[in-house]
């Protein structure tokens, strides 16, 4: 297609500890199609990030960033091939997410708590600093680690009742019964920034979004795609998105 977006990386290879200027490895790949990016200026403002891994004899990340409009339609936004999951591969997928899709200012970055996102958005030159980005996370994974400290279902419940209160006053009704049930549950919740997990502090960004359904729709949609070579694996997410939408 006209005007796609696909940006390669390559990495040397060396012999004897010398570099072959004859041949590269493929080391990640960026790509994105111009409906996205057209798609993406009528959106809410904000971007689900995700990944998920590969099968098959190459093996690799498959990272994504997904979106929403105002009737609920869902899509993704860019992909990107990398090598696994690190600070530098994140700087990659980011850096060219926001120079060529995501320019505007207030955009909500919403993924897990992986320090390799953390580091790639919190680099002063990622260009995703306020005013331009803001952060908040899934709370399912938030209450999955939370689960780690306290046990049984009733606790996690509780965690995710106090993030889903869309005023202070449910915030302060629903953190009292935890702190009656626990103190040490409230004090590990306020380890947290609450306008990263909480609903009623995220300023209305959020746009009610608080788990990952979105993230797992489209992994499920591309599904069928994630044990191909590379190659095979960009014309299988157009060919899918083209399907999508038309419907």
């Amino acid at each position: 297609m006209n005007e796609t977006i696909a940006l390669l990386k390559t990495s040397p290879v060396r012999l004897s500890d010398e570099v072959d200027e004859f041949t590269e490895y493929f080391h990640r790949l960026f790509w994105t199609f111009p409906p996205c990016v057209e798609a993406f200026k009528h959106c809410k403002s904000l971007i689900r990030i995700d990944s998920t891994h590969l099968y098959g004899k190459y093996g690799g990340t498959l990272l994504l960033a997904i979106a929403q409009d105002g009737n609920l339609n869902i899509f993704p936004v860019v992909f990107a091939l990398i090598e696994g999951e690190n600070a530098e591969s994140w700087a990659f997928f980011l850096s060219h997410l926001c120079q060529l899709v995501t320019p505007k200012e207030g955009i909500l970055v919403i993924s897990d708590r992986h320090n390799s996102i953390k580091a790639a958005l919190e680099a002063p030159d990622s260009g995703w600093l306020p005013p331009h980005e803001y952060r908040t996370y899934y709370i399912r994974h938030v209450a999955a680690n939370f689960a780690l400290s306290f046990k049984g279902q009733d606790a996690r419940r509780l965690l995710v009742n106090v993030a889903y209160a869309k005023t202070e006053a449910e915030f302060d009704y629903w953190f009292d019964i935890m702190r009656t049930e626990n103190p040490a549950m409230c004090d590990w919740a306020n380890r947290l920034e609450y306008d990263k997990w909480t609903q009623h502090q995220d300023r209305g960004r959020r746009f009610d979004h608080m788990t990952t359904n979105i993230s797992e729709f489209v992994n499920s949609v591309l599904k069928g795609t994630r044990n191909l070579p590379g190659t095979a694996l960009v014309k299988s997410t157009y060919g899918r998105l083209a399907e999508l939408f038309v419907v």
